[in-house]
């Protein structure tokens, strides 16, 4: 798999990605209706580490930076410029869409507020990553391990990505992390809907060589 060319464009498009996928995992982790599997690993790093609700950013920091040392050692053409690009911010973005739960999330909403915006949160995490995909310079920590995993057993990437969550989902709840509807939803969801969108994505953003 060769790795795309490093542009300022795709690299800020996949800045933009970075940014919708930090502010998604924001919104479920402040709806209070649980974790995507991955927020759900970030939550219970925070959990053991003794870490406030408003450290999330710095607990994904933490572990965005171990898996990225995992996957360069196991799945090295993974690895690039790109996956600076999206760590390296990725901690300040989940700040800020925390930042924007607070001031777009009615005190008195209740639970319709909760469902809104975790709706929102799902959508948002699972364009950015496609994103991200399709602008392939290089990959998330989390993404690089699913990749490698799905190399070295030749599935498909929506089948390994299910698999991937389940696991990061029992992690994560082990850890302390907030397990809820969200958590269930998107482990079931993500992989199909981050395929169906790269796909979509593919083909408006990358023009193929005649």
């Amino acid at each position: 798999m060769e790795q795309g060319k490093v542009t300022a464009k795709s690299v800020l498009i996949a800045l933009i990605g970075v940014l919708l996928v930090g502010v998604g995992v924001a919104f479920n982790n402040c709806a209070g209706l649980g974790n995507d599997p991955v927020g759900i690993v970030y939550d219970g790093i925070r959990n053991v580490t003794g870490m406030g609700a408003e450290q999330l950013g710095l607990a994904s920091n933490i572990v965005n930076l171990s898996l990225a040392l995992l996957v360069f050692f196991t799945g090295r053409k993974y690895i690039s410029v790109g996956t600076l690009v999206y760590f390296l911010p990725y901690g300040f973005f989940v700040e800020l869409g925390i930042l924007l739960y607070q001031l777009l999330a009615p005190e008195t909403g209740g639970l319709a507020v909760q469902i809104a915006f975790s709706v929102v949160g799902c959508l948002l995490l699972y364009l950015g990553v496609a994103v991200y995909i399709t602008m392939d310079i290089g990959v998330d920590p989390f993404t690089g391990i699913v990749l490698v995993i799905r190399d070295a057993v030749k599935k498909e990437y929506r089948i390994v990505k299910i698999i991937f969550d389940i696991t990061m989902i029992i992690l994560g709840t082990v850890l302390g992390g907030k397990l809820g509807a969200v958590t269930i939803i998107t482990a079931l969801t993500a992989g199909p809907v981050i395929q169906f969108f790269s796909g979509e994505l593919h083909r408006l953003l990358i023009r193929e060589p005649s």
